[in-house]
């Protein structure tokens, strides 16, 4: 049974700490899916909470597993462990009967699952839990409590600075399609010998008051008498989809652009905001300088935002803002404003607000 037992400690351990690390790479990611999670509950009036409980349950994760395989404070750790499975548990055999939102976050963008693969995963971790819990009173205590406090708030410490830094200057490791190096137009299609997504179309039309559903091969293009009322898609098969799929940029007045910015084969940078009055006016306006200089300088700048034509056009400073639609700019970069600087469509470096380097640095890219 002791044996069994310290299975179950490991792969628990190692399985919450992972789970909370990468969520802690990318918190502000894992606060995007509790604003998910809140708009297919109803319970939008929550989402001013999704970054701290976001940092909250990364914490958690990461401290329950840390406990229990450590041994620091194991009783209070594995109990923490089994209060998160009682809670999420339940929580993903409800996403997987209704499929509200298709991949859970459980290990963040590192690693998707279905919400049938995540509530099976979460059976097995709450059976282990279960057998830690019950052979919890042969756990013995490795030091004093207070020392065991003291390595637990210390531990908890350096986890929040770690989520705080990678909140404030983007994730130390990018799980996202948009990653330095990547040529983005070769992720927008798809490889020879896989296909995408098949569905079938329908055509409804009526005739003396009568519906009728028709498909491609019989709907009635010759027959006037028929009179076209609706049509609908539904997927048949699910294919292979792009890791960017959504990237289109167009200008206010509705010209396409996207392939413009990624032909270009000089320095390009694309200023993301998903939405420009979420920004802080101090970060925008050093945007829009270090956008004026960049056109000064020969290099292409471009303001990628969601926020509606009407906001945007009340800035009126001459640079070139351009609309993409709000989750491509969330996967883009986690920042806003963040910045990519791209060649010939193949990103180079990607910056948060915080840590854009000074407007000289640019200016030298013109001498290489």
């Amino acid at each position: 049974m002791k044996i069994f037992w310290n299975i179950c400690r490991i792969i628990i351990g190692l399985v919450f700490i992972f789970s909370g690390t990468v969520k802690a790479i990318d918190p502000l990611g894992s606060a995007y899916k509790f604003h998910d999670y809140f708009q297919a509950f109803n319970i939008a009036f929550l989402n001013s909470l999704r970054l701290p409980l976001a940092i909250f349950l990364c914490t958690a994760e990461f401290i329950a597993g840390f406990s229990v395989l450590t041994g620091f404070r194991q009783k209070t750790g594995i109990l923490g462990a089994l209060i998160l499975m009682i809670i999420f548990t339940p929580l993903t055999l409800i996403l997987a009967l209704t499929n509200p939102v298709s991949d859970c976050g459980c290990f963040g963008d590192a690693i998707h699952l279905t919400n049938w693969q995540t509530f099976g995963k979460n059976m097995v971790l709450i059976a282990m839990v279960i057998v830690l819990f019950a052979w919890r009173k042969h756990i013995k205590q490795l030091f004093s409590k207070t020392v065991e406090w003291v390595v637990i708030a210390g531990v908890i410490i350096v986890f929040v600075l770690f989520a705080g830094a990678n909140l404030r200057y983007l994730p130390v490791i990018d799980f996202l399609p948009y990653k330095t190096g990547v040529k983005i137009a070769d992720k927008m299609v798809i490889p020879d010998g896989l296909s995408g997504d098949e569905y079938r179309t329908t055509f409804i039309y009526e005739k003396n008051g009568i519906k009728k559903e028709f498909n491609l091969n019989n709907y009635p293009s010759d027959d006037s008498t028929w009179k076209f009322v609706d049509q609908k898609s539904i997927l048949i098969k699910s294919g292979y989809k792009p890791p960017i799929h959504d990237f289109i940029i167009t200008t206010l007045n509705g010209e396409d652009l996207t392939q413009k910015v990624l032909s270009f084969p000089g320095y390009s940078v694309l200023m993301i905001s998903k939405k420009l009055a979420e920004a802080g006016n101090k970060s925008l306006l050093g945007g829009f300088a270090l956008g004026n200089y960049c056109h000064a300088n020969g290099i292409n700048f471009y303001i990628l935002t969601s926020s509606v034509t009407e906001e945007v056009r009340s800035y009126n400073n001459g640079l070139m803002f351009c609309s993409v639609d709000e989750t491509t700019l969330k996967t883009m970069v986690r920042a806003n404003p963040g910045y990519i600087l791209i060649k010939d469509g193949i990103i180079l470096r990607k910056w948060s607000w915080a840590n854009v380097p000074e407007e000289e640095w640019f200016g030298k890219l013109s001498d290489k």
